[in-house]
């Protein structure tokens, strides 16, 4: 069990993740109306970068845009969870020993201890992000069944990872689990609101071009609409 589903469904996995978010990014980019939808795309080009980049940064930067300010203690539970979320399974240890065997490639790693605290970490901020939307009654009106599987799809890998780092019960189980929910996380990713791994960079340009070109970034005349 244990070589099949770090052999062939790791590939059916990765594959699926890396060509549904090439697909993800045509879709977004076709979508987009090029003369008439927000942004003068093609003219102006200086003006839009600039306000893509600078809409982007502001939104990695915990308290850099309003909407990050107004809610202080969502933020910080925010930036924690995505970026343990992000961080922990790339520098992990034992994930780039597997990688090193299966494909000669490794990245620099964590310590064990900080690895473990991270991964507590995305534990505990999940549960606390999902006591927020059960209890305040504008974002649990919001909150369909489907959001709550992904929260799960999402922590079900460090959950098990903790369980088989520390050899609670079944190591081998908790091992195979494991690695079976990183690839059922894989597979989401494109295919779920989880897309927004990618989406958010896209969303975020496009919404830093229109106000970068249209909304006071610039100030001339005949820019096509």
């Amino acid at each position: 069990m244990y070589e099949f589903v770090t052999g062939p469904l790791a590939w059916i996995a990765f594959t699926i993740f890396f060509i549904g978010l090439i697909w993800r990014f045509i879709w977004y980019i076709r979508g987009l109306d090029w003369q008439m939808d927000r942004v003068s795309y093609g003219r102006n080009v200086g003006y839009g970068v600039k306000g893509a980049a600078r809409s982007i940064m502001r939104w990695l930067i915990p308290f850099g845009t309003h909407g990050w300010r107004f809610y202080p203690v969502f933020t910080v539970l925010v930036f924690v969870f995505h970026l343990c979320l992000l961080i922990t399974p790339l520098f992990l240890k034992g994930h780039n020993m597997l990688l090193d065997e299966r494909w000669g490639v490794s990245l620099p790693t964590l310590p064990e201890a900080l690895a473990d605290t991270m991964t507590v970490a995305v534990m505990v901020a999940a549960v606390l992000i999902f006591m927020r939307r059960m209890a305040l009654p504008e974002v649990r009106i919001l909150t369909k069944a489907y959001d709550i599987v992904l929260i799960l799809i999402a922590v079900a890998p460090f959950f098990t990872g903790f369980m088989a780092f520390h050899q609670i019960g079944d190591y081998k189980l908790w091992l195979i689990l494991h690695i079976v929910c990183g690839e059922i996380m894989l597979v989401a990713i494109p295919l779920t609101k989880l897309s927004h791994f990618l989406l958010f960079f896209l969303s975020r340009a496009q919404l830093g071009m229109d106000f970068g070109v249209k909304r006071g970034g610039m100030k001339s005349a005949g820019m096509p609409w």
